[in-house]
């Protein structure tokens, strides 16, 4: 999400799309008008209704959740090397294996 703008604007441009989709031919038309109106990209609209769309299942993607675990699943592993890395360098893991 583009950090400029508040949850609350992301949740009210996903609203006014939702409402205002059924009188415009396509989702980009209606992406244009509604983002024209609040000032904004209809790039950004666009993300964020896509966003929208793959976390509630509808369209297939990485969820926002399961991108945030893999994050932090990442950043957990990153650091374990670097401990172990520590531990290798300073004989600590090889003593800890001889005792068990």
């Amino acid at each position: 999400m583009n950090r400029k703008y508040s949850p609350e604007m992301r949740d009210r441009a996903l609203r006014m799309l939702a409402e205002t989709r059924p009188s415009h031919p396509t989702m980009m038309s209606a992406i244009r008008h509604v983002a024209g109106l609040l000032g904004m990209s209809p790039e950004t609209l666009r993300l964020w209704q896509r966003r929208y769309e793959v976390d509630a299942g509808v369209k297939p993607g990485l969820t926002t959740d399961a991108a945030a675990e893999i994050k932090r699943l990442k950043k957990e592993v990153s650091e374990l090397r670097k401990a172990n890395e520590m531990a290798d360098s300073s004989g600590g893991r090889k003593k800890l294996c001889e005792l068990l």
